[in-house]
C-alpha cells in the first residue's frame, strides 16, 4: 500500500471542496462594496478577507471532524467528514492541533483587518471564531442541539456577507443584510441536505438535528422552503429595487434545484445511492446561484 504524503492527508482533512460555501458570501459582500465604490475598492483587503474566511472554514472543518469522531458520530460506515480519523490516517490529537494552528493564523489575519478597518470587523471576527468552535465543541455543541441550520444561515449568510462589505471601509447597510438572505438560505440548505441524508446515523448516535427531530417528511419540506426562500427573496428584492432585474439570472439554476428536489423526497430511502452526494450537489447549486448573483451586481453597475 502506497504511503500518503502529509500534505495530501491535510488536504483531505480540511476538505477544500467545501470552501465554496465561504467563498460565495465573501464574493457577494465584496461585489456589493465594489458596486458602491469601484474606484476606491481595495483588492488587497478583498484577498485578505477571502484568505481569512477560508482559513476559518478549514479550522472549523478540522474541529468538527475531531468532535464528531470522539463522540462516536463519525465512523467508517457513515457519510460525510474527511474520514481521516475513522480510517486511522491521522490521530485525533494531530487534527485538533491542526485546527488550533489554523485558528491562530486566522485570528492573526483578523486582528490585522481590525487594525486596518476598526472594531466592526472585530465583532464579526469574534462571532465567526466562536461560531466555528462551538458548532461542535463542548459545552455548547450547536450542531448536536438541532440548531445547526439557523446557526450556519446566520454565520455564513448575513454575517459573512456583511463582514466582506464592511472590510472595504463602508458603513452598515440594511440592503447588504437583505441581499445576503438568499445566500444564507442556500448555505443552510447544504447542511440540511447533509442532515437529511444522515438521519438514521445521527439518531443512532443520539444527536439531534433539524432533520432527525422532525423526520423525513418534515425535513424534506424544510429543504424545499430553503430553496424556495432563496428564489422568493430575490424576486421580492427586485420588485422593491433593492436588486436590479439582472439578479433574475439566478433562475438559470432552477433545473439544478428541481433535480435536488427529486432526490430529497419524504419517501426517499436512506439506502438510496443518490443521497450520498446530495450535500455536495447542494453546495454546487449554492455556488452557481451565488456566482450568478455576484455577476448580476457587476452587470447592474455597468448598466445603471
Amino acid at each position: 500500500m502506497q504511503q500518503r504524503s502529509r500534505l495530501s492527508l491535510w488536504f483531505q482533512a480540511i476538505r477544500p471542496f467545501s470552501f465554496t460555501a465561504s467563498t460565495v458570501p465573501i464574493l457577494v459582500g465584496s461585489f456589493l462594496a465594489w458596486r458602491s465604490m469601484p474606484q476606491g475598492f481595495d483588492w488587497g483587503i478583498f484577498f485578505l478577507v477571502l484568505l481569512s474566511g477560508l482559513i476559518y472554514h478549514a479550522a472549523t472543518n478540522l474541529i468538527s471532524d475531531y468532535f464528531d469522531f470522539v463522540k462516536g458520530i463519525d465512523t467508517r460506515e457513515t457519510y460525510g467528514s474527511s474520514k481521516v480519523l475513522p480510517y486511522g490516517l491521522m490521530t485525533p490529537g494531530r487534527v485538533l492541533a491542526g485546527s488550533t494552528v489554523l485558528w491562530v493564523v486566522g485570528i492573526a489575519l483578523g486582528l490585522y483587518l481590525v487594525y486596518l478597518r476598526g472594531t466592526s470587523i472585530l465583532i464579526l471576527g469574534i462571532a465567526g471564531f466562536l461560531g466555528g468552535i462551538f458548532y461542535t465543541a463542548d459545552p455548547i455543541g450547536i450542531k448536536y442541539r438541532a440548531l445547526g441550520v439557523p446557526w450556519v444561515f446566520t454565520l455564513m449568510g448575513p454575517l459573512m456577507v456583511l463582514g466582506a462589505y464592511l472590510a472595504q471601509g463602508l458603513p452598515f447597510s440594511w440592503h447588504v443584510i437583505w441581499i445576503s438572505l438568499p445566500i444564507g438560505f442556500l448555505v443552510a440548505a447544504i447542511l440540511h441536505a447533509n442532515d437529511f441524508r444522515d438521519i438514521e446515523d445521527d439518531s443512532r448516535a443520539g444527536i439531534a438535528t433539524a432533520s432527525s427531530s422532525g423526520g423525513r417528511k418534515v425535513a424534506a419540506v424544510e429543504y424545499y422552503l430553503l430553496l424556495a426562500g432563496a428564489y422568493l427573496s430575490v424576486i421580492i428584492m427586485v420588485a422593491y429595487k433593492i436588486l436590479s432585474p439582472w439578479a433574475l439570472l439566478v433562475f438559470l439554476t432552477v433545473p439544478i434545484a428541481l433535480k435536488l428536489v427529486r432526490i430529497i423526497r419524504p419517501d426517499t430511502d436512506s439506502a438510496n445511492p443518490a443521497l450520498a452526494m446530495v450535500d455536495i450537489q447542494t453546495a454546487q447549486f449554492h455556488f452557481l446561484f451565488g456566482l450568478l448573483l455576484a455577476v448580476s451586481l457587476v452587470i447592474s453597475k455597468f448598466t445603471a
